[in-house]
């Protein structure tokens, strides 16, 4: 398994979103297994995304595919995203269940 972290800025989460859902099929024919959406407190429109991918390898190629070129540009990603390929070093649990 690999990870991948993207940071990128867009016009509008809703429309982003629906872009992001349309391509899905396209993201799991690359390999992608599954991702997390976040952003900042209060900057829905900076967006921090953590992927999984089957491999590295299948990462990599997607990831420079013309065809996310133009999904992301539909989507209305306004600046180019900051691309992290992770390696884990490290994991943990402290907690079974949530803390209130």
């Amino acid at each position: 398994m690999a990870h991948v972290y993207i940071h990128h800025k867009i016009k509008d989460y809703k429309a982003w979103k629906e872009v992001f859902d349309r391509f899905a099929g396209t993201r799991r024919s690359g390999g992608e297994i599954s991702y997390e959406i976040f952003h900042p407190e209060g900057d829905p429109r900076n967006l921090m995304l953590l992927f999984e991918w089957a491999s590295l390898e299948k990462a990599k190629t997607f990831l420079a595919s013309p065809e996310l070129k133009s999904a992301m540009q539909r989507a209305g990603v306004t600046e180019p995203p900051e691309i992290y390929h992770l390696t884990k070093v490290d994991e943990g649990k402290l907690a079974e269940t949530v803390l209130t």
